[in-house]
């Protein structure tokens, strides 16, 4: 994962991003891990008090929080890894250094397990698990007779591989990591699985993809894999896509763009220009706030709701959206006082968690939206805790979440599991 030798960014909504001079990208390959914008040297530029504003105040309607501290992510702080998904039974897939590497790992009942090692040989992240114990990710692969001159996953921009190495598609089970096919390419990425193990994510093709720059060179398209099979996507007219998740009516939510420059907040070489929802096969297109690009859908639950994120008019910023069958985009907003919002996860009771940012995203914070609004997850923990909650990124039908914290003791990077309080 990312550490501050990329420097530091001043908005994540900007693609690619304008670098400034004082906060910097800690580990990044989702949005939740990129935007958790840990300061240069791996700690906030700000933490704010008690006495600061954390957006919406608490209510007595409003859901509390215990906080279950998941450790230091990672032996480097400056590369820490990150839970990134949380299934209905409280497994936990994400990613953490081991050594000088990076490795997917698996969180149950607050152990972690590296199942990286042995993987496919190379670095690996876990971006997908469900009920079953079925993990999905991303994989390099050190397997004879396999070459390519990309780094379409990023391991070697983010200083954990020396040379290009193809990074594919996996799923995990049964303590065996498995390679998925490609749509023809060297390299693709496994993200969302849903409860029956069907998968989405992104994968090349053969064919070239002039608009890429090098050492990108082919065109990638969004896909869905089950079993052994793998299906393409449609993106319109648009020649690239990605895939982020999968809910269990087999409908997939992501984006359609064009390819760009290696973006390390999102780890890929891509430029999102239309949110889409998968449905039988046919892309929809969710609209946007205004901007004509990084209109991306991220998190879809069992009802059709979508959740993501969409520039506003001008493309100066992003905000968090929902999407309901029926109804426009709907602007989420930000927590009082931020310029920036994304939302990254949704459950089946439409509970939606993300981040928000302020101006110069020198302070990053989870939220959950409560009663209409977003409140900041800081404000909702009852009970003995010293972490700064700065991520929100995935939540569970039983309404845990788990992001990216911060101990502002130590500057460390933690993960978490928040838990509502009884």
């Amino acid at each position: 994962m990312k550490s501050g030798g990329y420097g530091c960014v001043n908005s994540a909504a900007r693609i690619p991003f304008r670098v400034v001079s004082r906060v910097a990208l800690p580990s990044a390959g989702v949005a939740c891990l990129g935007l958790a914008l840990a300061g240069c040297g791996g700690q906030l530029v700000s933490v704010p008090t008690a006495q600061q504003d954390h957006g919406q105040s608490a209510n007595l309607r409003n859901v509390h929080y215990t906080i279950q501290d998941l450790g230091v992510v990672g032996a480097n702080p400056s590369q820490p890894g990150q839970p990134l998904v949380i299934a209905n039974n409280g497994w936990v897939s994400g990613a953490a250094g081991v050594g000088a590497a990076e490795h997917a790992v698996l969180w149950r009942n607050g152990e972690m397990t590296d199942i990286g090692n042995p993987g496919l040989g190379g670095n690996s992240m876990a971006y997908g698990v469900n009920e079953l114990g079925m993990v999905s990710g991303e994989a390099e692969t050190t397997q004879r007779g396999t070459s390519t001159t990309e780094d379409f996953c990023g391991f070697q921009a983010m200083g954990f591989s020396s040379s290009p190495t193809p990074c594919v598609p996996f799923m995990w089970i049964g303590s065996r990591m498995i390679r998925l096919k490609t749509l023809g390419g060297a390299n693709g990425v496994a993200n969302g699985i849903n409860s029956f193990g069907t998968i989405t994510g992104y994968a090349e093709t053969r064919a070239i993809d002039p608009g890429c720059t090098a050492p990108q060179k082919y065109q990638f398209k969004p896909a869905v894999w089950f079993l052994n099979l793998v299906e393409e996507l449609p993106t319109g007219q648009d020649p690239d896509g990605v895939a982020f998740a999968i809910n269990d009516l087999g409908e997939a939510v992501g984006a359609s763009g064009t390819c760009a420059p290696f973006n390390p907040i999102w780890l890929f070489n891509f430029q999102p220009t239309r949110a889409l929802l998968w449905r039988n096969g046919n892309a929809i297109d969710l609209g946007n706030l205004g901007g004509a690009l990084n209109n991306l859908a991220h998190d879809v639950n069992n009802l059709g709701q979508v959740v993501g994120g969409s520039d506003l008019a001008g493309d100066e910023t992003s905000h968090a959206f929902l999407w309901s069958q029926g109804s426009k985009m709907q602007d989420l907003g930000t927590l009082a006082g931020d310029f920036f919002s994304f939302g990254l996860g949704i459950n089946d009771a439409g509970q939606v968690v993300g981040i928000s940012a302020n101006a110069d995203f020198s302070v990053v914070r989870a939220w959950v939206r409560q009663n209409g609004a977003l409140v900041d997850l800081n404000s909702l923990v009852t009970g003995s805790n010293s972490l700064f909650l700065m991520t929100a990124c995935s939540i569970n039908s039983r309404g845990e979440i788990i992001g990216l914290a911060l101990d502002p003791n130590t500057g460390e990077t933690h993960g978490y599991l928040a838990a509502p309080a009884s």
